[in-house]
């Protein structure tokens, strides 16, 4: 969780990805050790992922 914090207020850009496939961190529930991500190619595309299932690369 700590770095998905650091990459969430980090100026650069970080390629996180989510069983292989490029996404982007749009926020963020510690309490749900949980992630609201999209895919780079598709904003619409909107999930909560588990924080141990990111990757990054």
């Amino acid at each position: 969780m700590h770095r998905v914090k650091q990459i969430v207020s980090s100026p650069e850009e970080i390629v996180v990805m989510y069983h292989d496939v490029p996404i982007w961190i749009d926020s963020y529930d510690e309490n749900a050790n949980t992630a609201r991500v999209h895919t780079r190619s598709n904003p619409n595309d909107l999930r909560d992922v588990e924080v141990a299932e990111l990757n990054e690369r």
